[in-house]
């Protein structure tokens, strides 16, 4: 696959039998960015059943950073597949678990000795880790953030902020979990502008919090995303994670870093704690750990990992085979490639496209990002009132000119990246291109304005 080509109307004839199979047969609660049904994938492209050819900004959410059917990963596959697909790691386990546990351990953040658990999902790993800081404080209470997405699952929601279309319907969720503001600078919670505002505003929260909410002696855990990802790309400043850091040293409190969808070089760094100096005490993730297979991890001290009973832990398919193979061949690839300063590269890359955009159309209320997790932010430019209905407009547009994109944000009005990182200079300036026109359109500019740009 080459350039993108758009051999159809999309979606085309195909896609459109397909969605129309899908009504009758899948429910609707499960629902779909694109109306594109994939034939197949490579690298950071994706052709359609109808034989259009995109460029995928969206890597199946994050699961994809060392891209689709990247060689390395695939031949790991194909060797474990010849062995063995499944034995259950609890009845007779094997090798491969093992190995991908000692590297867990050696390449998360902390100097001291680690264990880890693995499990099939994200909300799967997010649960875990909370039965386990319980279990190692003996304690019941959970503190998490606004704006945090943390699963589908009941606890998982419990935990997650957003109400539309995660949580609406299907209440009740289980009890002591309580939510504290995140440093959200653009939308600061205390009517502060960044950076002037006191950026130590999570210590005077969580003290006021302790006070008013919950006590500190009961709260097992506090779990946090280093930067949010359903929640919109939010990047907090550092001080705000030493801050944590200090607070749940003060009171015992276990530090849960969900790094779901920012680990694996995704923002210009093995782990997005390291570039904030977070050392957790319990690390999890998922998604591009598998490189397109199930998989999901939960990496922490090991005197913490210890404090569930044997037979606590655990799961039929968790840490299948396959998918430890695919998780030991995704990180050689990472590291092999560098995939952590492409990512850093393709980051800046986009910020200095995405600055110019925000001088041009004051619909971008923010341009922001780690690496190679970036966003951009519309909103009204007067009262700051989410676009959400443009941000729709521009997703739309991409996905109908080749490029495949996705939104996020408390308040949907976030359009952000996340491109495999093997992706060429080439594809990513042609999808950016394709952006920009986007919000050329959907900001009412004229497209030899577009051009300008770049003149």
């Amino acid at each position: 696959m080459g350039a993108i080509r758009l051999r159809t109307a999309i979606p085309g004839p195909r896609s459109q039998a397909l969605h129309a199979r899908r009504e009758r047969a899948v429910p609707q609660g499960l629902s779909h960015a694109t109306p594109l049904y994939v034939a197949k994938a490579d690298g950071a492209l994706v052709e359609d059943v109808d034989g259009n050819v995109l460029i995928d900004l969206a890597g199946g959410i994050g699961c994809l950073n060392v891209g689709h059917r990247n060689p390395t990963v695939t031949l790991a596959i194909h060797q474990q597949v010849d062995r063995f697909l499944h034995t259950c790691a609890q009845v007779t386990p094997y090798e491969d678990y093992i190995a991908l546990a000692e590297t867990m351990n050696r390449i998360t953040p902390g100097e001291f000795p680690k264990k880890t658990l693995f499990v099939n999902t994200g909300a799967e790993a997010v649960e875990n880790a909370v039965k386990i800081a319980r279990a190692h404080t003996k304690r019941p209470a959970i503190a998490c953030f606004e704006d945090a997405f943390h699963g589908r699952t009941l606890l998982g929601l419990a935990l997650t902020s957003k109400t539309h279309p995660y949580k609406a319907g299907f209440e009740p969720f289980p009890s002591d979990v309580y939510r504290i503001p995140y440093a959200y600078c653009f939308r600061c919670s205390y009517g502060k502008t960044y950076p002037q505002c006191n950026v130590h505003c999570g210590t005077q929260a969580f003290e006021a919090f302790f006070r008013r909410h919950v006590a500190q002696e009961t709260v097992a855990a506090i779990i946090v995303e280093p930067v949010l990802g359903e929640g919109g790309f939010v990047v907090p400043p550092t001080e705000f994670f030493a801050d944590l850091r200090t607070i749940c040293d003060k009171h015992g409190i276990v530090l849960i870093a969900d790094e779901v969808q920012t680990g694996f070089a995704r923002t210009g760094a093995m782990f997005a704690c390291q570039r904030f100096g977070l050392v957790p005490d319990i690390l999890i993730t998922a998604k591009s750990l598998g490189g397109g297979l199930p998989l999901a991890a939960v990496t922490g001290k090991a005197e913490i990992m210890d404090a569930g009973c044997p037979g606590g832990l655990g799961g039929t398919f968790a840490g299948n085979p396959v998918s430890c193979a695919a998780g030991l061949a995704v990180i050689r690839a990472i590291e092999k490639e560098d995939l952590s300063n492409r990512a850093e590269q393709l980051g800046e890359g986009f910020k200095r496209r995405a600055r110019q955009w925000q001088q041009r159309w004051p619909i971008i209320g923010e341009v922001r990002g780690l690496g190679g997790m970036c966003a951009i932010e519309l909103a009204d430019p007067g009262t700051r009132k989410p676009a959400a209905e443009e941000t729709k407009q521009i997703t739309r547009y991409c996905y109908e000119h080749g490029v495949v994109a996705l939104s996020a944000g408390s308040f949907s009005n976030v359009v952000r990246l996340l491109m495999p990182l093997v992706i060429t200079d080439a594809q990513f300036e042609e999808a950016l291109d394709v952006l920009e026109g986007a919000i050329a359109a959907t900001a009412g500019a004229k497209p030899e304005a577009v051009q300008a740009v770049h003149s």
